[in-house]
């Protein structure tokens, strides 16, 4: 499929590279060319920058229902280019198509949830103990925003950032990353069709050193967020110290989930496979490290096993694949390192563990499943984003915690047992920003992030506004 050709979206306008550069974009599932985009440098960086700091003079002044209007008039035009938008996922990713509906909707959600919480006041009287002063705090936009996306959910990435920052009145400057740019750049195409006010957002891509520097470098943004590795992350952060700046990011993750001997296994099986080869495992919560009490062990590894081969491999509509290809050769070269490097220390392939015989085109790996890991292997001590799962068993609670937080990263952790008290006892031991029992959900409405190296601030719900809005103390004496 040829997506053709798409400009930068700068001050409410498609536009060509300052420095009329293109850059191609390949699909993953056939390495062919999908689309070619508008390559951006550092002019175009400093253009947004401008344009930005214009349009955030512009977007603040606005009341709350005319910024609601404007974001349900975006919202209304996304939902008309459904189609188009979740096809540019597929084919810029790889994804299968059920896999590209979650990046659309929370677009969509992102639209309408956040205008409707900021309705809610986040203003707030607060008591003098003398009683000889009233005190006040007032919440207001806090400025322009520079927004790093990552490759692995291209929409919904950028959702994230859209939602709260529009309806907490921002500008930003968004900038999707090089392996998966076309459906942002969609997206500018719509912001410029429905007639977006200029410079309340701007979308441009380019080289990562080039226009991150000088975007983070810059004075004018007040907010820094991103999502992506925890390099990217301290990079970013080096950058932006030119000034004072929020900085909100969602960073690299280790996941552990742990299966006890109580749990329901059936249910942790099938979550924990979907978990794992959903989006082909590139996703920053997807279960690295699985650790089963040693008493179920071998039955969770046969049922698991089930699971991983029924897995379909494969890419477009027509085949129906349950999983996709890795995002590129890269991609697929660190995964097959690491699994060497589990080997050599004495790992056990139990399914998988190689490219799909026949496969000639694409960058895929087969599901793949591995015991017999020990904590110095790359496959347990590195965020794998990829089809590797690796199984773990486990003798009591104390060890498992021990276990689970021996992680620089701290993002999400699962948990599968009906004891409360055990229950308990591991979530406050658990050093994770997201620590979910007994299943899993996700949603625009539920806060998201890590601690550690796994970031700072919210994705999703009422927190992530924080992100975006500064306060004020106004105190009046009596």
């Amino acid at each position: 499929m040829d997506f053709g050709y798409h400009k930068l979206y700068i001050n409410g306008e498609l536009t060509e590279a300052a420095a009329g550069e293109k850059f191609t974009v390949v699909c993953p599932g056939t390495e062919e060319s999908v689309a070619d985009i508008a390559w951006a440098s550092s002019a175009d960086a400093e253009y947004a920058l401008k344009s930005a700091q214009r349009g955030f003079e512009l977007w603040s002044a606005l009341s709350l229902k005319e910024r609601t209007e404007w974001m349900h008039k975006l919202r209304a035009a996304v939902i008309e280019k459904q189609q188009l938008l979740r096809e540019s996922i597929m084919y810029e990713m790889g994804k299968t198509w059920e896999g590209t509906e979650e990046d659309y909707e929370t677009v969509i959600n992102a639209l309408q949830w956040y205008p409707e919480e900021m309705k809610r006041t986040r203003d707030q009287a607060l008591p003098d103990e003398d009683n000889t002063f009233s005190h006040q705090l007032v919440s207001q936009p806090a400025g322009v925003v520079v927004a790093y996306l990552a490759w692995n959910f291209p929409l919904l990435n950028l959702g994230f950032k859209l939602g709260p920052a529009l309806a907490a009145g921002c500008s930003l400057i968004i900038k999707p990353s090089p392996v998966s740019p076309l459906s942002a750049y969609l997206i500018g195409e719509i912001c410029y069709e429905i007639g977006l006010p200029p410079g309340v957002v701007n979308i441009l891509c380019g080289p990562d050193a080039e226009i991150g520097s000088n975007l983070s470098g810059s004075k004018i943004p007040r907010v820094i967020t991103m999502i992506g590795s925890s390099a990217t992350g301290r990079r970013v952060i080096a950058d932006s110290a030119t000034s004072i700046k929020k900085i909100s990011m969602e960073l690299g993750g280790n996941a552990p989930a742990m299966v006890f001997e109580d749990a329901d296994l059936d249910q942790a099986v099938q979550e924990i496979a979907a978990l794992k080869f959903g989006n082909t495992g590139q996703v920053c919560v997807s279960p690295n490290r699985i650790f089963i009490h040693k008493t179920i062990f071998n039955e969770f590894e046969e049922k698991f096993l089930e699971k991983a081969r029924a897995v379909r491999v494969g890419f477009g509509k027509a085949d129906k694949p349950t999983m996709g290809p890795l995002v590129n050769s890269q991609a697929r070269e660190r995964i097959q390192e690491m699994v060497a490097d589990a080997l050599e220390k004495g790992a056990e392939i139990i399914c998988g563990g190689k490219i799909p015989d026949g496969q000639t085109r694409g960058y895929f790996y087969e599901p793949t499943v591995i015991k017999n890991v020990t904590a110095e292997m790359r496959i347990v001590k590195e965020e794998v984003f990829g089809p590797i799962a690796t199984l773990i068993p486990f003798e009591g609670g104390e060890e498992i915690v021990e276990q689970a937080n021996d992680t620089e990263h701290g993002l999400a952790a699962y948990l599968y047992t009906r004891d409360v008290n055990r229950i308990r006892y591991i979530t406050e031991k658990l050093q994770f920003g997201d620590i979910m029992v007994n299943g899993f959900k996700y949603a625009i409405y539920l806060p998201h992030g890590g601690i550690k190296e796994s970031g700072v601030g919210k994705d999703c719900s009422h927190l992530a506004l924080d992100d975006y809005l500064v306060v004020k103390r106004i105190t009046i004496k009596h």
